[in-house]
């Protein structure tokens, strides 16, 4: 017999962590190879874990609501093994308690931190050598600086006058992005408390983690869609009686902004340190909304595809949602995100930048207004197109462009220039 370890698995680009929601076995419990072990929230993605092995589950090392870092032992199985057999000196390794693991292995442990231990202590000012970690072996979790920021006793190292502090020097390299304690805040009659979940944590992060390494710039434009507005009214119900779903107005916007990355691709781009990386594939994140939670699909090759392909796909990721039983992979591989805030009738806003890319756009509420054409006031349909970018990779002058081209290409949308199939 041999035990194998499962660990929790990257479920999405960026996605360093993810909150394990439920556990779908039990210690002893038989499991053949792609049964699902547990269900796993992120910020991106509520999915199910599947067992990489056939066996007997011999220990669950995660509690449910324990957040665990991409790579992290989350439970282990014990299978037969083939070939030759093991020789199990040292069975108590196994179910060895933290005070038995030996000195220099409880060390090591603790030196191995996550990419999302690291990001926190540094945002939050923590020498990681005086917390004390509940993790196997004593390593370091992402739950126990969590519970130090919300508890606001963080540890400080003691400093002689004389010396400057190393420890200080290595873990504070952004003494600005420092936040204070959680305040207390009173909770009076009639007061509601809410628990925040795993995934509404997990969001959290990666907005704050957003727009602290991004530094966000912002611009608009008005474009005039009455020629967009009319021509989908005219087609739109026999669209779907032929097919089946709605032909909506996001699925020409999501069309424009595709065609226009294609003549634009350095907004098809992203940062990376030392270098910008410029995408090929145009593939278009859009932001879908639950009562709890935002999820962002990934329309691929959207550049390649029809007006109806993309309508289809849209339909699809919304129903998905609805469901839940959007993918990990439908999540994966976004170069640029498109939002439709228009839904809730907003007329303005400015979006955070779904890391790691260089832009979002907000598609505004279309509203009849009155503008000026040929010195006469007219009744026109108008939208604002709100770009948010990342003003280490992006320029105003690139952007301005890119919108000037999506704004026109939506201005002359017609039976002639804009084949819906």
């Amino acid at each position: 017999m041999a035990i194998e370890q499962i660990k929790m698995p990257q479920l999405g680009e960026s996605v360093t962590e993810g909150t394990i929601s439920k556990w779908l076995i039990a210690v002893g419990d038989k499991v053949n190879k792609y049964d699902p072990l547990a269900e796993v929230m992120t910020d991106k993605v509520t999915a199910e874990i599947p067992s990489s092995f056939t066996g007997v589950v011999k220990e669950l090392i995660a509690e449910e609501g324990d957040t665990l870092a991409v790579g992290q032992i989350i439970c282990t199985v014990e299978i037969e093994s083939s070939g030759e057999p093991v020789i199990d000196s040292e069975p108590a390794l196994v179910e060895e308690s933290p005070s038995e693991v030996p000195a220099a292995t409880e060390a090591s442990n603790r030196a191995r931190y996550s990419p999302a231990v690291l990001k926190l202590s540094q945002e939050h000012g923590i020498d990681l050598n005086l917390v004390q970690g509940t993790g196997a072996g004593g390593r370091i979790t992402r739950k126990d600086i969590l519970k130090l920021v919300e508890s606001g006793n963080i540890p400080q190292p003691i400093q002689k006058i004389d010396q400057p502090s190393k420890v200080q020097i290595a873990h504070d390299p952004m003494p600005n992005l420092k936040q204070a304690p959680q305040p207390n805040i009173p909770v009076g009659v009639g007061d509601t408390e809410i628990p925040v979940t795993g995934i509404r944590k997990a969001i959290a992060a990666n907005m704050l983690r957003s727009k602290h390494e991004i530094p966000h710039a912002w611009t608009m434009v008005e474009v005039d869609v009455t020629n967009l507005v009319n021509y989908r009214n005219s087609v739109k119900d026999d669209f779907k009686n032929k097919e089946g779903f709605n032909l909506t107005f996001f699925a020409f916007f999501v069309k424009a902004v595709a065609q226009a990355l294609k003549e634009f691709p350095q907004i098809n781009s992203m940062w990376a340190g030392d270098k910008i990386v410029q995408k090929k594939d145009i593939n278009i994140s859009i932001a879908v909304a639950t009562d709890e939670a935002l999820f962002v699909p990934v329309i691929k090759a959207a550049d390649e595809k029809s007006i109806k392909g993309i309508a289809r796909e849209i339909t699809e990721y919304a129903s998905k949602v609805r469901s839940g039983k959007l993918t990990s992979e439908d999540m994966q591989g976004g170069t640029f995100t498109v939002n439709n805030t228009g839904s809730f009738g907003s007329i303005q806003s400015m979006g955070i930048i779904n890391y790691p890319q260089a832009a979002i756009l907000q598609v505004e509420s279309i509203v009849k207004r009155p503008v000026i054409i040929n010195d006469m006031i007219a009744v026109r349909d108008m939208v604002n197109l709100c770009l948010s970018l990342d003003h280490r990779v992006l320029d105003g002058l690139i952007c301005g462009r890119f919108l000037q081209r999506v704004k026109e290409i939506l201005e002359h949308v017609s039976e002639e220039n804009t084949p819906i199939y």
